[in-house]
């Protein structure tokens, strides 16, 4: 009773969050579309934590830890209720496969209830198992993964999983106000063809906001979780005047905004930028319109599906300290060039670098620029990326890294710290693709089944340069496949 007590009176004193329950005060949706609920608390940051899961499902029900987002070692708990009684076991991954038994069970179950066909997964371990299969939380953000079933037949989740990045020990509850203010840009009842990917474009003029204004959170509205696979939001410049409604890149005068200002990408949620920090709309913002692009994968080809998603702006007058810009990096998805990814190969590089040395030409007296979130983005070959960072042609860092790279499971991941990008250092996106199952070449594209190379930079302070990308010379290529 005296630890409880203890840290009521921290948290109170802290005002870290309010309190939900004697022994699980924390509690999130790990899924955007809010099916998914975890519940946490713990006594002492070296002590045991609490989990509590609730799925809307009657099936199996997996979660666990992850170094990276994936499922390459991560530490997962597997469990159910069938007629004969609960089934629960610690398990780990070495790849994308069934999670195998670990000796070491280090989590143990303590209730597992259905009822209204949910499923309520109630489970304790220490902060350190000392076991090596098993992550050690601590008080650094780390990367929550689940999945699920329809049935107690425990096989492929197919789209029924996802993560999300959370400190665990150091959750910050930041509700918002009920009269909190924000703009909805969503497309509305849309007929989804029977394609396996699709890109649709809504440009549109926002309301009117006399005096500048931060955006300071970006929450998706997810209305078909199955097939949207991304959103971008794009600022038009001056000379689109006209709202256009259609497939994207026909041709209309629409296809020219290529400014990102907010972004979402299936596996993400809500994403709130740091406090002093803030995305700037209104003012001198006021009279340009705005692109909002969604992809929706459908390699089922379903028809009949219409669709109202989009993204909440949540924005302030209240300005904050700096404004954030995103930069575009990489390899454009579509230019002139027949660039083309060879069939039947392992592991297949390709490279996209920003010369910030030639942000002098557009900026005068360009500031450093402070990185503090990335979003990362390839397509169904993408094993790999890496977001490199040179300077004086020596790399001294990487402004984004993801070894194992899931098209299911991308998100806005904050870098922990802030990396300063100075005038003349060079940004080199890698992208690696593996091809082994595939007879024909793999073109750069926006079809699911092409592939991209980009990193977009959440950074501050915002210059006026929206993408800094390059070409790959293919002029070194074998000819041994069709270009």
């Amino acid at each position: 009773m005296s630890a409880l007590l203890s840290f009521l009176s921290i948290l109170l004193a802290l005002g870290k969050a309010t309190l939900r329950s004697n022994d699980l005060p924390f509690s999130l949706y790990l899924d955007p579309s809010r099916q998914v609920n975890l519940e946490w608390g713990f006594d002492n940051p070296q002590g045991i934590i609490t989990f509590q899961l609730t799925f809307n499902t009657t099936g199996w029900l997996g979660f666990g830890f992850s170094p990276n987002g994936g499922m390459n070692n991560a530490d997962i708990v597997i469990g159910g209720l069938r007629s004969n009684g609960s089934y629960f076991q610690d398990c780990y991954a070495t790849g994308n496969a069934r999670p195998v038994a670990d000796d070491k069970q280090s989590y143990a179950l303590l209730s597992m209830t259905e009822q209204d066909g949910q499923t309520r997964m109630k489970f304790q371990r220490p902060m350190d198992t000392c076991d090596d299969k098993d992550l050690l939380i601590t008080d650094q953000p780390i990367y929550l993964i689940y999945a699920y079933g329809e049935t107690d037949e425990i096989k492929y989740h197919g789209g029924r999983r996802g993560q999300k990045q959370v400190h665990l020990l150091n959750y910050l509850v930041r509700s918002l106000s009920p009269n909190a203010t924000y703009l909805s840009v969503r497309v509305e009842n849309i007929t989804i063809p029977p394609k396996d990917t699709y890109y649709h474009c809504k440009v549109m003029q926002l309301p009117v906001l006399v005096t500048k204004q931060h955006i300071y959170q970006i929450e998706p509205i997810i209305e078909n979780p199955t097939v949207v696979h991304h959103m971008l939001l794009y600022r038009c410049p001056t000379f689109v005047e006209a709202p256009y409604d259609n497939e994207c890149y026909m041709g209309h005068i629409g296809d020219a905004c290529f400014a990102v200002i907010a972004s979402w990408a299936v596996g993400g949620g809500s994403f709130e930028l740091p406090e002093n920090t803030g995305i700037p709309i209104g003012g001198n913002y006021r009279s340009h319109f705005y692109r909002l692009e969604i992809h929706y994968n459908n390699p089922q080809m379903k028809s009949g599906i219409t669709d109202s998603s989009g993204l909440k702006l949540y924005y302030t007058d209240q300005l904050r300290q700096h404004d954030v810009g995103i930069l575009t990096t990489g390899v454009p998805p579509m230019y002139p060039f027949q660039y083309k990814i060879p069939p039947k190969i392992t592991q297949f590089h390709t490279y996209g670098v920003c010369n910030t040395i030639n942000f002098s030409q557009l900026v005068n007296k360009t500031p450093d620029l402070q990185v503090f979130a990335v979003l990362l983005h390839t397509h169904l070959a993408g094993r790999k990326i890496r977001v490199g960072h040179f300077r004086n042609q020596q790399q001294i860092d990487f402004l984004g890294l993801n070894e194992n790279y899931n098209f299911d499971l991308q998100q806005i991941v904050s870098l922990g710290s802030l990396k300063t990008i100075k005038q003349s250092d060079d940004i080199v996106v890698e992208c690696t693709y593996n091809t082994e199952n595939r007879n024909q070449s793999t073109k750069m594209g926006l079809s699911s089944t092409d592939e991209m190379c980009l990193a977009f930079l959440l950074y501050y302070p915002a210059i006026n340069i929206t993408s800094c990308i390059s070409h790959p010379n293919t002029s070194l290529l074998p000819s041994s496949y069709d270009l």
